[in-house]
């Protein structure tokens, strides 16, 4: 599985096996808490922050706007403008990431993210949620902690590393559940999205 450069990387091991004369069949799993689809809480970029277990359920279960991203390079205030970002939206953003990134097991270092202006027009509109189909909001190079910042220090929720390859631009109910790890930086998590039909 793809994963940040300098994280750990996914391990799953077997520790007891029923086929060996085990009473049951036992893995264990060594990952990042920032491994695939995952959510950061405020304390991965602020100091001192809360922590994965305060994060309201309803900050990633209720209606979610699937906005497709035309720059290829990041998701700007400029073009965030365009699509009137609402207080109290859910928003996830769907980008050139999908057509690449996602094809191989390489960190791809030119994903597309949320630059520090495209942040801080999000922050601005005070939406509740925001989520990406790579693995972190900000860039490789650059606006990584700027971006990360704003959002968070905004009370806005991070979802990371969305698999929006079949998903059309338009309004979804959204379930998106993060492990509850008490004191954690961020989680693993699953996401879902169900149509409701109507065009964005």
């Amino acid at each position: 599985m793809v994963h940040w450069p300098g994280d750990p990387a996914f391990h799953i091991r077997q520790i007891y096996d029923q086929k060996k004369g085990d009473l049951c069949t036992l893995s264990q799993m060594d990952l990042s808490v920032h491994t695939g689809t995952h959510m950061d809480a405020p304390r991965h970029f602020l100091v001192d922050a809360p922590t994965m277990e305060s994060m309201p359920i309803e900050a990633t279960v209720g209606l979610a706007r699937v906005i497709a991203i035309e720059d290829r390079k990041s998701i700007g205030r400029a073009e965030l403008v365009q699509h009137a970002p609402q207080a109290g939206e859910r928003l996830l953003f769907r980008t050139a990431n999908c057509e690449a990134a996602w094809d191989s097991d390489e960190f791809f270092e030119e994903f597309v993210f949320i630059d520090k202006t495209g942040a801080e027009y999000l922050a601005e509109c005070g939406i509740r949620t925001v989520g990406v189909d790579y693995l972190s909001v900000g860039g490789f190079r650059q606006d990584i902690v700027e971006t990360h910042q704003a959002l968070l220090g905004a009370g806005i929720w991070i979802i990371e590393g969305l698999d929006l390859r079949e998903i059309a631009p338009g309004n979804y109910e959204m379930v998106c559940l993060p492990l509850k790890l008490v004191g954690s930086d961020g989680a693993p998590a699953r996401a879902a999205l169900r149509s409701l039909g109507e065009a964005a």
